[in-house]
C-alpha cells in the first residue's frame, strides 16, 4: 500500500478471509477445492458464500475462482455473490498458451476424475493431472514428500526437463501439470478471444 499497489488475498478458509480483511487487504479470492495449484478442502460453491458473508458491508470485493470455465459459472458465480471471477486452467488449452502441444492433449484428454490433490511435486496439496508420479508418491510403501519449500529442491529439475522435453518419449507420464477440475470441459483448442466471447 505504501508503494500505491493493491494487495489482493487467495483464501480457502473463511477464517482466511477475516484475517485477510482484518490486515487491510483490497480484494479478496475465495478459492474452492476444485482449482487448480495450491488448494484447500471446500469447495467452491460453499466457499466463496461465506466469504462474500464475512466480507458484507466492508466494500472490499471478493473473486470466485476454482471451476470457473463457463458462462454458466460466472453466472453462478454472482449469484454466489462474488464479484467477479478468476479463471484459470481455462486458459492452459488456448491456442495461444506456451504449453506444449503433448502437455495440451493431455487437458484436452483427460475428464474431470483425472486430477488429483497431491504434494508430491510441491510439498503442499496441489491439484494437477494424476500420471505415474503422483501414483508412485501416494503409495504408502514410498517415502512422504517433504514440505514445502524442501520438496520443490527434490522436483525442480523434473519439472524443468519434463515441460522442456514434454512431448519426448514418456514425459508425460511423469510431468506436473497443474490443472482444475473443470479439465473435464476443456475439450478443443479455441482462441483467446473466442472464450472471452464465450463466456
Amino acid at each position: 500500500h505504501e508503494l500505491g499497489m493493491q494487495v489482493w488475498g487467495l483464501v480457502g478458509k473463511p477464517r482466511q478471509a477475516k484475517k485477510q480483511l482484518t490486515a487491510g487487504t483490497d480484494v479478496i479470492i475465495a478459492q474452492g477445492f476444485d482449482a487448480a495449484g495450491h488448494t484447500g478442502n471446500i469447495g467452491t460453491f460453499s466457499i466463496v458464500p461465506q466469504v462474500v458473508d464475512a466480507a458484507r458491508g466492508t466494500g472490499v470485493p471478493i473473486i470466485a475462482a476454482g471451476g470457473v470455465t463457463t458462462g454458466r459459472h460466472l453466472a453462478a458465480a454472482l449469484a454466489l455473490g462474488a464479484d467477479g471471477v478468476w479463471t484459470g486452467s481455462l486458459w492452459l488449452t488456448v491456442e495461444e498458451a506456451e504449453a506444449e502441444p503433448a502437455e495440451k492433449q493431455e487437458y484436452l484428454n483427460a475428464t474431470s476424475e483425472d486430477t488429483v490433490r497431491s504434494r508430491s511435486f510441491t510439498g503442499k496439496p496441489c491439484r494437477m493431472l494424476k500420471n505415474d508420479w503422483t501414483e508412485a508418491w501416494a503409495d504408502p510403501k514410498n517415502p512422504q514428500p517433504l514440505g514445502m519449500p524442501l520438496q520443490g529442491l527434490v522436483t525442480a529439475d523434473a519439472i524443468r526437463r519434463t515441460n522442456r522435453y514434454a512431448s519426448v518419449g514418456q514425459a508425460q507420464k511423469v510431468a506436473f501439470n497443474a490443472v482444475g477440475q473443470v479439465v473435464g470441459q476443456m475439450n478443443k483448442v479455441e482462441k483467446t478471444r473466442d472464450v472471452i466471447a464465450r463466456l
